[in-house]
């Protein structure tokens, strides 16, 4: 075989190829060019409302949104020249696609921007809108494809699965033997990054945005006024608010400010061949190709083609040096030498694919930094903590991405909240208390070699695990057979693998290893009772004489008094959902907030920001490290406790929604009678010493009830019958609180005022256009989980929030929203399931009622 890139004389010609790239050159359209744009000088002006660092395709973005906005007072600050770094050497893909909701709507409005921001500012962008094709070659690939479009086709976006034959119609330079369908996006392509962050950069200073090259910033200090001080070569700035979008740099921009941002570049190489002879002769250009087995892009360059592989976590490259020294002094429009070796596999997969590629000789290949966080995701929003600092950073896909966060970002700042949901991108989702070096760097490159992996259901990666976020009962639940995955750092037990049962996790897009271990659980819980760890429970202790004040302000439920628990909601002025939290007064002047361990930092912050404005005196501790949470549920958890305490735990002394202070087996326990399986139960708030003598006591009471472990699994399908709504999922900031069906929390009418108290008179006034109802779906050994797709007469109607198997019930399950109109007793309607559509009965209520309704 004559492969492409990889003979001695071959490596030598790409070696001289790739060091006679010029520092201030860009690959467009197959050729190297100089920048022709004249660097353009900007009066230097030392008062902002916004000064953002970064001139890349994110900042300057960032910069053309707040303009266009109406922010005039906008500064962007650039040590080197707009697309130094990341941007200039990008491939340019763009595409509507994304697996996870909320990404969609970013990667919707790049698109959209795309349409017009040629004709806005007159730049011209180099947008192809030849569509994309994601192949698949396996039958798990296949289930991939289908899990996907069952999860898109309610996003605004054109999107299909495709047979081989049409595959191979819109791509005749396809090997076709492997291909078994694909799914295929018509109105992707790709674009000239640095035409598009011209363009970006032309709107911004259209609208009164200026932008200032070759400058360099050396610190950021917040005053005790609560502004920004910018420290630069050319002079001081004061700003209302500072942005991190400096890419390669963010990191070192972040020690500024005193933060340590998880942020490393890999490095990244795409190839470009000279001229071909099929490719001429193509009458249109195809798709750009992600052939996900072989792990790497293909696209079209003029006569040629470009590919870019995503080489095994083993063979990729980290920035290392960088990540303790940062990039070289100078770095700026700089390549690395190629190292071929690391891309021959995919390379290999891709001439296989696409013969002709094998044939061809190569013109150029760019091997440029990425940056990477742990995972995939960029890190957006506010940092909790700072005051006014904000970070646009770790972006893998920075033009892809670049419009929609530059737009999410801008209405943010402006309105001081998130336009929409997106709280899997909050940059404070990676706590430095337990987000080492040691765990950031081993899950970039992790992600990196995982690139083009199966988004399997449930699925959790291993690598940088453990954390320093493990239990006191950790060793005692993995000796039990406890099935781990992972949340806000914490080892947290999924489900438990008794003899017989086959441990781990075992990829599929259907039911797997673990249904019939849960459905044991389940049934456990029901007939009996069950002990889970919830240690993973973020938790807030608020203190001060103005904490009551705070809480009325922040909740639309009303102040619990002490001894009492509140679920409670923090809504937006909009009337959407901020936050869900169950509140608890323990003095007077103390109260304690629990949430769910991966919104920790982000309720935190939002807490933070109300009481400062608020000027309130609330003192505000985060002890989600210094209790443990142990949770016993089930009809016979009363007998359990009994034997574990002399308080009286009858249902008349100690009713739901109470806690007290307790002596538990010897161990001090804060005791909240109440339990997300919707059963009867406690949840047990320990000092973390206290933990193992008590877990271990709370076992041996419940030898002779039968009691059983059980994990996160069962819990979700337990709370799911009950319909026990879940943030994140049926509560968001795109659900208002009503239509949510969150109206026993809601005290609208209360005296105090609140975030949101105008927003839910307003929408109870105009009524409800949709409502969250609960479905029974008749499947074929699959369950929805969350995001699907659902029908009625042929018409997309809704989507599904969550969804799983419920063991009580016997049925697949999952609650969804719908037009009011359907929300009927009965009614019935389709969800559709890995690209198959299946009836489900609409339920107005809960399938199952709640322990204390029966």
């Amino acid at each position: 075989m004559n492969r492409l890139v990889f003979s001695p004389v071959t490596r030598n010609i790409l070696a001289r190829k790739v060091s006679q790239i010029t520092p201030l050159s860009f690959i467009s359209s197959g050729k190297l060019r100089l920048d022709e744009e004249k660097l353009k000088g900007a009066q230097w002006t030392d008062d902002a409302k916004v000064v953002i660092i970064g001139g890349g395709c994110v900042g300057t973005s960032l910069a053309y949104h707040l303009a266009k906005k109406g922010v005039k007072d906008v500064v962007l600050l650039e040590k080197s020249e707009l697309t130094a770094g990341s941007t200039w050497h990008a491939a340019g893909l763009v595409t509507y696609f994304n697996g996870t909701t909320n990404m969609k709507k970013v990667h919707h409005y790049c698109m959209e921007v795309l349409a017009n921001i040629e004709k806005e500012t007159g730049q011209q962008v180099g947008f192809h809108n030849c569509g994309s094709l994601r192949l698949a070659t396996t039958e798990s690939r296949l289930d991939e494809m289908k899990y996907q479009l069952s999860r898109a086709l309610w996003h605004p976006a054109p999107i299909e699965l495709i047979s081989p034959e049409k595959v191979h119609e819109l791509h005749p330079l396809l090997n076709m033997d492997m291909i078994l369908g694909g799914l295929y996006t018509p109105n992707d392509g790709h674009v000239d990054p640095y035409s598009l962050t011209q363009a970006y950069a032309t709107g911004a200073r259209a609208n009164g945005a200026q932008i200032v090259q070759y400058c360099d910033v050396s610190d950021t200090t917040l005053k005790e006024n609560g502004r920004w001080e910018i420290q630069t070569d050319k002079g001081v700035i004061k700003t209302d608010h500072v942005v991190n979008a400096a890419g390669l740099w963010a990191r070192e921009v972040g020690k500024l400010a005193g933060i340590t941002l998880p942020i490393i570049p890999a490095h990244h190489q795409y190839v470009i061949t000279s001229s071909l002879p099929e490719v001429e002769a193509l009458e249109r250009e195809t798709p750009v190709i992600r052939d996900l087995e072989g792990s790497y892009y293909l696209r079209q360059e003029r006569g040629g083609l470009l590919y870019g592989p995503y080489e095994d976590r083993e063979k990729m490259d980290l920035c290392y040096d960088w990540y303790d020294n940062g990039p070289p002094q100078g770095f700026g429009k700089e390549l690395f030498q190629p190292n071929l070796d690391r891309i021959s596999d995919n390379s290999e997969m891709a001439m296989q694919l696409v013969p002709c590629l094998e044939r061809a000789e190569i013109q150029t290949v760019v091997s440029g930094p990425i940056t990477y966080g742990p995972d995939i995701l960029p890190q957006v929003g506010p940092f909790q903590g700072l005051h006014n600092y904000w970070v646009s950073a770790a972006h893998t896909y920075g033009i892809a991405h670049s419009a929609g966060f530059g737009d999410y970002l801008a209405d943010w700042i402006i309105h001081g909240e998130p336009p929409f949901e997106c709280a899997e991108t909050d940059p404070n989702r990676y706590s430095p208390k337990w987000c080492t070096d040691e765990f950031h760097l081993a899950k970039a490159r992790e992600t990196y070699g995982m690139n083009n992996h199966p988004p399997f259901p449930k699925e959790v990666r291993p690598a940088g695990r453990p954390t320093c976020r493990t239990t006191p009962i950790y060793e005692l639940q993995k000796e039990s057979g406890a099935q781990f995955s992972f949340s806000a750092g914490w080892e947290t037990a999924d489900w438990y693998a008794l003899p017989g049962d086959d441990p781990g996790y075992i990829p599929s897009f259907r039911r797997t290893n673990w249904f019939e271990p849960v459905g044991r659980e389940c049934r456990g819980v029901l007939e009996n009772c069950g002990v889970i760890d919830l240690s993973a429970f973020g938790k807030f202790e608020l203190t001060g004489p103005d904490s009551a004040k705070l809480i009325d302000y922040l909740y639309a439920n009303e102040v619990p008094k002490k001894g009492e628990i509140k679920v409670s909601h923090m809504l937006t002025s909009t009337g959407t959902v901020y936050a869900e939290h169950t509140v608890s007064c323990m003095d007077p002047e103390r109260f304690w907030c629990v949430t769910g361990g991966t919104s920790e930092l982000h309720d935190l912050r939002w807490m933070e920001m109300v009481a400062k404005e608020r000027n309130y005196n609330v003192k505000f501790e985060m002890i989600s490290d210094e209790y443990m949470v142990v949770s016993i549920a089930g009809p016979k958890s009363r007998e359990v406790m009994a034997k574990l305490t002399d308080a009286d735990v009858s249902g008349e002394s100690w009713p739901f929604m109470v806690q007290k202070t307790i002596e538990l087996a010897g161990v001090t326990a804060h005791a909240f009678r109440l339990s997300y399986t919707g059963e009867l139960g406690w949840e047990l708030y320990v000092k973390p010493e206290s933990m193992l003598p008590l877990y271990k006591a709370i076992q041996e009471a419940g030898k002779e009830f039968q009691m059983v472990k059980f994990g996160k699994f069962a819990l979700d399908s337990l709370r799911q019958e009950k319909g026990m709504r879940g943030w994140g999922m049926e509560m968001t900031k795109g659900t208002n609180a009503l239509e949510a069906g969150l109206g026993m929390f809601l005290k609208p009418n209360k005296e105090a005022d609140f975030i949101g108290k105008d927003a839910l008179h307003k929408t109870k006034k105009e009524g409800l256009k949709r409502k969250l109802v609960f479905l029974t779906v008749e499947t074929d050994g699959v369950d929805p989980g969350g995001d699907e797709v659902v029908w009625c007469d042929g018409k997309v109607v809704g989507y599904t929030t969550s969804g799983c198997y419920g063991w009580q019930v016997g049925s697949s399950i999952c609650m969804a929203y719908l037009p009011i109109e359907l929300v009927t007793n009965g009614a019935i309607v389709q969800v559709e399931v890995l690209a198959q559509k299946y009836n489900a009965t609409v339920h107005k209520q809960p399938l199952v009622k709640h322990e204390t309704r029966r």
